[in-house]
């Protein structure tokens, strides 16, 4: 498996033998900068794509599904917008389950509290979802996660198990604060992209292509135009016979600890 300690692992004993070597046979210095490049470009591509498990473990997706069920999740909120995402999930019968941001609650926590009393799970997105998160310190981040978690759990049932990292971006950091604090890591393998863009022709195409049994999409509840794409795209799935259903049912893992 690729990982960050395995790829570290990998170059450094490379490193050590082109030192070893460099002893008796000269070794253009470029070769050691190509090498060292090589292994930041890797680091940075695993770091970026969640489903890599390059940091972490991040359960991405149910590949063993067979049954038309999926799992909607939103990032981002509470905010304005999730109240309206709330009615046609009710309209639908979905259920589906938050990220939240910390500071987010602080703003809206009756709007957390609607989500809690209709049914669906809520997980941690950290405190600030800062640009800069993922250059955070392992102390930082785990009071960023500890001070979420205390915000959400005023609301839920039990402890938060649930988290998932600002952008998608692991590092060890992360690794190491997840490790003391015990969060699953929940990625998805459908992603929107609706942060980006307000397209939602785009937005619900690229979706409506990459739905299969077992997958998680990623949509956010922050903005008009993903409540547009959303109704479009619980149309989609009513019409052919998905059932929505929570990150719980699909992977098989409870959202909150006694």
């Amino acid at each position: 498996m690729i990982t960050h300690k395995n790829i570290s692992i990998f170059f450094i004993f490379i490193l050590l033998i082109l030192n070893l070597i460099n002893l008796y046979v000269t070794i253009h210095f470029l070769w050691f900068l190509g090498i060292i490049l090589l292994w930041i470009g890797i680091n940075a591509v695993g770091s970026s794509l969640i489903s890599s498990n390059y940091h972490v473990k991040a359960y991405c997706n149910n590949s063993s599904e067979t049954e038309k069920k999926i799992a909607i999740t939103f990032d981002d909120g509470p905010s304005v917008y999730t109240l309206e995402v709330l009615q046609l999930l009710k309209k639908y019968n979905a259920k589906a389950t938050f990220f939240c941001i910390g500071k987010n609650i602080e703003t809206h926590p009756e709007i957390l509290k609607q989500i809690i009393d209709d049914g669906h799970l809520v997980g941690n997105h950290s405190y600030s979802h800062s640009k800069f998160f993922d250059f955070y310190n392992q102390d930082k981040i785990h009071k960023e996660i500890i001070k979420t978690d205390q915000l959400l759990e005023q609301f839920t049932p039990g402890k938060i198990n649930f988290f998932r990292p600002p952008y998608g971006v692991t590092t060890p950091s992360i690794r190491r604060a997840l490790k003391v604090t015990g969060h699953k890591t929940i990625g998805w393998n459908i992603r929107s992209l609706d942060g980006g863009t307000k397209n939602q022709e785009l937005i619900l195409n690229r979706i409506i292509k990459r739905v299969s049994p077992g997958g998680i999409v990623l949509l956010h509840d922050t903005g008009a135009h993903s409540v547009l794409v959303l109704e479009q795209f619980l149309q989609f799935l009513q019409q052919n016979n998905y059932q929505v259903v929570s990150i719980e049912e699909l992977l098989n893992l409870k959202a909150y600890a006694n």
